[in-house]
């Protein structure tokens, strides 16, 4: 948790102030990967124990059985994938680079004792 001089009550801390940048792209035209940059071994471990496939999955609407999870712990990274909801650069496609993906992991709220190590 953090106080919010603004509201001025304490707050639960969200993913982005824990780490170091999380960004998303295209991996390929049907695929999009996203990566969580934890800059320290004590916020990788952390969200390595909280990020569980099937929780990241539920956040991006996807199955979990589609979703792949790659661990770095050398590097401090958590990477997940899946499946584009249309083909790159179709007529449907919001998002043609993918970049916009990162923002429902990064605002993501952690549980009230996150933070506090």
């Amino acid at each position: 948790m953090r106080f919010d001089c603004i509201s001025n009550k304490w707050v639960n801390m969200k993913l982005n102030e824990l780490v170091t940048n999380v960004r998303s792209k295209n991996a390929g035209p049907f695929w999009i990967t996203i990566d969580v940059f934890c800059g320290s071994d004590t916020a990788y471990d952390t969200l390595n124990k909280l990020l569980s496939t099937a929780y990241v999955a539920a956040i991006y609407k996807q199955p979990a059985t589609a979703m792949k999870r790659f661990e770095l712990p050398e590097l401090n990274v958590l990477k997940f994938s899946f499946p584009r909801p249309v083909v790159q650069g179709s007529r449907y496609d919001r998002d043609m680079h993918g970049a916009q993906y990162s923002v429902l992991l990064a605002e993501l709220e952690l549980p009230g004792d996150v933070g506090n190590q």
